[in-house]
């Protein structure tokens, strides 16, 4: 008598949804196993390590913009111009609303350790959104694509020059002649040259980008996760973590979440008196609500080049990134199923 087999048991919806945006898979596990590893090992990334770590790093982040820059293409992103209510809403967002709202809780954090760590949530919160989470999410979900394409692009573009201007404001990352022209100098080279050359380069290789989309993105996650440890690396080192204990990194990550649902339900109402189409709403809700680790990583490496806390400031962006994967992904799957619903 033939023996037949057990059918599969089916996936969770929620890790399929994260399976099919490409999310669950190493990156997550990698960011942990690189804090693990800076943490046990943290001579072997710091900067007396014979390793050149900022060499490859500073390379690795020139690369990153420059295959970033071959896949833009500027006839889609001119025909992307004429939503201008929806992209106003989606860049005021990220860069305006967030860093008020990081603003408005400052009084709260009165002691030198909460200062710093209000320092980390200002810096995460002055960062662009991402660029394929939220084009990813926006598709799940039903919204626009070709708009969520071009506002996902833009702020990435506009966070290479507002989140420096906001911590040079805020943080006084360039209060000196000499460091804001050398933060200048920095950017310019490793991510504004970058950008322009691949751009240019567009109509000749941007296929080719395309093609070899998912392998860039690893490329890119490694270049984080080299940025990641040599931080934390740096931070455990000088002894950063020494006063925070596991309730203060619980009570961070409740206080990520609070922020995406505050963001989130501010631009749900905003889009609902303006009278916004369902499928920019979704676009507005996911591209406005996303903060980008790419750049937060990069950007903390060129703007607190100096000092040991780069780990700690990139804690609850590591938090938010998680965060904002899981709650966006069961948010798109939901009004996915709504739309095919109607």
């Amino acid at each position: 008598m033939p023996t037949t087999s057990k059918p599969a048991l089916p996936e969770n919806r929620v890790v399929a949804l994260l399976r099919r945006a490409g999310l669950l898979d190493w990156f997550l596990v990698g960011l942990m196993v690189a804090v693990g590893l800076a943490y046990l090992l943290p001579g072997v990334g710091s900067k007396a390590s014979p390793v050149p770590w900022k060499l490859l790093t500073t390379a690795g982040v020139a690369l990153i913009f420059f295959f970033y820059g071959l896949r833009l293409n500027l006839d889609k992103m001119k025909a992307g111009l004429r939503n201008w209510r929806l992209h106003t809403v989606v860049q005021l967002t990220t860069f305006v609303v967030f860093p008020l709202l990081a603003l408005a809780v400052r009084p709260f954090f009165g002691s030198e350790k909460a200062d710093l760590l209000w320092q980390s949530i200002f810096f995460l919160c002055t960062l662009p959104s991402t660029v394929s989470t939220s084009v990813v999410m926006v598709g799940i979900a039903g919204g626009n694509l070709p708009a969520a394409i071009f506002n996902a692009s833009i702020s990435s573009l506009l966070g290479i020059f507002l989140t420096p201007i906001w911590t040079s404001l805020i943080l006084h990352t360039g209060t000196g002649g000499g460091q804001l022209w050398g933060l200048a100098l920095d950017l310019t080279w490793q991510v504004v040259l970058p950008v322009v050359a691949g751009v240019l380069l567009n109509h000749r290789f941007g296929s080719f980008a395309e093609r070899h989309r998912q392998s860039l993105r690893t490329f890119d996650q490694v270049i984080i996760l080299l940025i990641v440890f040599t931080s934390f690396c740096e931070s455990f080192a000088e002894g950063v973590f020494t006063s925070y204990v596991p309730t203060d990194v619980v009570l961070l990550g409740l206080g990520m979440v609070a922020l995406y649902l505050l963001i989130f339900g501010l631009v749900w109402g905003l889009s609902g008196v303006l009278g916004f189409a369902r499928e920019d709403r979704i676009v507005a809700l996911f591209c406005g609500s996303k903060k980008s680790l790419v750049h937060g990583s990069v950007m903390a490496s060129l703007l607190f080049p100096t000092t040991a806390s780069t780990g700690a400031l990139l804690l609850p962006l590591m938090l938010y990134h998680a965060l904002q994967i899981i709650m966006a992904s069961m948010m798109a799957q939901r009004m996915g199923r709504q739309a095919a619903a109607t």
